[in-house]
């Protein structure tokens, strides 16, 4: 066999509790034509079922619009003045306004 791929070595280490109990052996694809049928079998969705999900109570509704409102400038310079006031964000800005490339877009921050 060549070297085993991840997917091989998984199922490898998966079954080494049952060495010595089973024995495996290669059946060639165009011989194993009733795999795909059984791989895909559907189950019903009961509570036995490992994979069951149970059912909502609740009908779950897609959102379908968005509404965006203006936000007043208060709000805002709120903001501005708690990032001022914290150390961390203080240096931050800082750094941005010495070494920032584009300085019309560093000052533009202030517009916002």
């Amino acid at each position: 066999m060549k070297t085993p791929n991840r997917h091989m070595l998984r199922w490898k280490i998966s079954i080494q509790e049952y060495r010595g109990n089973m024995t495996i052996v290669h059946k060639a694809g165009n011989i194993h034509n009733n795999a795909d049928g059984l791989s895909r079998w559907e189950l019903p969705n009961t509570p036995e079922n490992p994979a069951y999900v149970p059912k909502s109570a609740e009908p779950q509704i897609p959102i379908e619009g968005i509404k965006i409102t203006d936000v007043g400038t208060q709000l805002f310079e709120e903001v501005r003045e708690s990032y001022m006031q914290d150390n961390n964000c203080h240096i931050l800005t800082a750094l941005i306004d010495k070494y920032c490339k584009y300085a019309t877009l560093a000052n533009s921050l202030d517009d916002i």
